[in-house]
């Protein structure tokens, strides 16, 4: 199907590498992919607010388009490369010249999340005829998402493909036992790629806890278990929730300074993060946080999903009690050491402001020790690296 049938794209267009609209490309298509499961994917990673999907030189393809070209920034980052099912659906994630989508109906071929007004058309099969051709076109179930693009289970049981839609986890993903179901593996890379275990280097011995890494590396997806290394405790593993969020928070982190040193953050080889045995002395070093309730990502399609950034001098804080003022939070900023250049709260949401500190490294230190401080009335504040400036 061409891409005018659907959709088109604005005339709009910017250089490379600073657009919300990503092109993507599913090489290796042995099951099929459809918009639903790019929609769950790289919804992960920010509000993508059109998609638009089409076959083009035998391959399929899409264009997608986030709320913010940051959000595009760190989706091309985690997702380039990777597999959506083991050992196929390879995604080519690259930087679309256009600056946003024109799409004229909601149907399974595209879709504008902002404008579910727009008609079918004359809505195609969910799968072209390569595609169909792949599994036999007894085995396919048409689309039930013409119209209006209700959200819900969607099914093709001859193919063995079932995927409940829950916005923000790759973990809903199931295949057959044959295909290995629910991993999400990273074409042409060895094994340790696809770890869920980091190991992190050049800490200050004498500054760092697992506690401290827990929260930080928190930030970027919910981390289960830390060992600092009894015998070099320079090093530490850290073992978050799955490989996509181990790539994201390794991104974001490594060669960030903390406690004056530059971090180092890579892939572990180690599969797990193991506890020590009973009467093994560990001096505190190993911590388990896998039921911790200060978990970010734990509610499939949180909103925290959307507001991952990178490390930045100004923190987005939250949860904030009426009772507690502007002075208040400064006070508690610059009685733990750190210098507040600026501080301003949200106009339409005062549980919510905006604090800049004198550099990226004071920050990060900051939202380790701030991050769910007591405010009082049954409010812990909540810490983030904030995309803006005061």
């Amino acid at each position: 199907m061409s891409l005018s049938r659907s959709a088109s794209a604005s005339n709009g267009t910017m250089m490379g590498g600073q657009s919300p609209v990503l092109r993507i490309i599913v090489e290796n298509l042995f099951y099929p992919v459809s918009l639903e499961v790019l929609h769950q994917i790289f919804s992960k990673f920010g509000t993508v607010l059109k998609i638009i999907t089409f076959t083009k030189n035998n391959q399929f393809q899409a264009l997608l388009q986030y709320s913010d070209a940051g959000n595009a920034h760190h989706a091309k980052l985690a997702l380039d490369g990777q597999n959506i099912y083991n050992a196929c659906c390879t995604l080519r994630v690259e930087y679309s010249k256009l600056t946003s989508l024109n799409v004229k109906y909601n149907n399974d071929k595209s879709r504008d999340f902002t404008r579910m007004d727009l008609p079918s058309g004359d809505s195609q099969p969910t799968l072209d005829h390569a595609m169909a051709a792949a599994f036999g076109a007894q085995g396919i179930i048409p689309s039930p998402y013409s119209g209006a693009a209700a959200f819900g289970p969607i099914s093709f049981p001859h193919a063995g493909l079932s995927l409940q839609m829950m916005p923000g986890t790759l973990e809903t993903l199931s295949m057959p036992s044959s295909a290995m179901a629910g991993r999400m593996a990273i074409h042409g890379m060895p094994h340790t790629a696809m770890n869920s275990v980091l190991l992190v280097s050049n800490l200050n011995p004498s500054s760092i806890s697992p506690h401290g890494l827990f929260i930080l590396f928190g930030v970027y997806g919910d981390v289960h278990r830390v060992k600092i290394m009894f015998n070099k405790k320079e090093n530490a593993l850290i073992q978050m929730a799955d490989a996509t969020q181990a790539q994201l928070a390794m991104s974001h982190l490594n060669g960030q300074r903390l406690h004056g040193r530059v971090m180092r953050v890579t892939v572990s080889r180690h599969q797990s993060v193991q506890l020590p045995r009973e009467g093994q002395e560990d001096q505190g070093l190993t911590k388990d946080y896998s039921g911790s309730p200060l978990h970010r990502f734990k509610k499939p399609g949180s909103k925290n999903f959307q507001n991952i950034f990178p490390p930045s001098a100004t923190l987005h804080l939250s949860n904030i009690p009426p009772s507690v003022t502007d002075e208040i939070l400064q006070d508690l900023f610059t009685g733990c050491g750190y210098s507040v250049r600026a501080f301003k709260f949200f106009l339409k949401d005062r549980k919510m402001a905006l604090i800049q500190l004198g550099s990226v490294e004071e920050a990060i230190q900051a939202l380790i020790d701030l991050h769910n401080h007591d405010l009082g009335e049954n409010h812990h504040l909540r810490v983030s690296f904030s995309k803006s400036t005061i």
